[in-house]
């Protein structure tokens, strides 16, 4: 597998199809990248497609000291300058679109299009920031993880969604979700939501939002809404019920993904 040195942390990704632009695939905080297993194969039989393990998760070097959300756009900086890639789009899960919308602020035209995977796009709903509180403390993390990972895996039983959450996700200590609760609540204090983030670019940049939860008609109806308004943000609901679509609707989500980038 492809390494590369991002200010010398050795970052592992994967490299696979031909053909641009490139799809850069960006695991959420405390997952590695083979939640994108099924989804990247199935995108790269028509174009290349990279698959980066954030510095401290999967196959990438941990770091002896701190890092947030500014570290880990280094990192994927790093994975495109190294790929020679002239052309990326990236697909981020979850909160790692705070990322791809850095990455654009960094790189311009060279990040085309945004796509965004099962995200609160909104501003957060009232027990969401309790949450990212919890995950901070050392005597409420385990907790509050857990009752992230049973809402996440609502829905069909799928063993290898439930190995990804419960054992690679389950793998992270307190010092990572602690990490993560912090730099997603800074996120969302400093932007208001990632739809007024991505409103404040300038040039706007396309973005299409693929999720599953929450199955709200209201969170929907408010995405469509804020489209008719902005129509270079657009919005679909899948036929999925868990956080991680891809294990449920791979081939539906390459082919909206690939129609969209097209």
């Amino acid at each position: 597998m492809p390494e590369v040195q991002s200010h010398g942390i050795r970052i592992s990704y994967d490299d696979h199809g031909q053909g641009e632009p490139a799809l850069l695939f960006l695991p959420g905080w405390c997952g590695s990248r083979r939640v994108f297993d099924e989804l990247s194969e199935r995108c790269a039989q028509r174009r290349r497609t990279l698959t980066i393990d954030w510095r401290g998760h999967g196959s990438s070097a941990r770091p002896t000291g701190d890092f947030g959300a500014s570290d880990l756009a280094d990192d994927a900086l790093a994975v495109i300058e190294t790929s020679k890639a002239e052309l990326v789009v990236p697909v981020a899960l979850s909160h790692a679109g705070w990322v791809a919308i850095e990455l654009r602020r960094r790189l311009g035209a060279r990040i085309p299009k945004l796509v965004l995977l099962d995200w609160i796009v909104l501003e957060a709903p009232p027990p969401f920031p309790g949450a990212l509180q919890s995950l901070q403390d050392s005597a409420q993390w385990q907790q509050t993880r857990d009752q992230l990972f049973s809402m996440w895996l609502q829905g069909p039983d799928i063993a290898g969604l439930t190995h990804y959450v419960r054992e690679d996700m389950g793998s992270y200590p307190f010092d990572m979700w602690a990490r993560a609760g912090r730099e997603i609540s800074q996120a969302y204090a400093k932007a208001g939501s990632p739809l007024k983030a991505l409103a404040g670019l300038d040039p706007p940049v396309p973005v299409l939002h693929l999720y599953a939860q929450p199955e709200d008609p209201g969170y929907l109806a408010a995405q469509t809404s804020f489209s008719a308004s902005h129509p270079w943000f657009q919005v679909s609901k899948l036929n999925a019920h868990s956080h991680f679509p891809m294990y449920e609707v791979p081939d539906e989500m390459a082919k909206a993904i690939e129609k969209f980038v097209a």
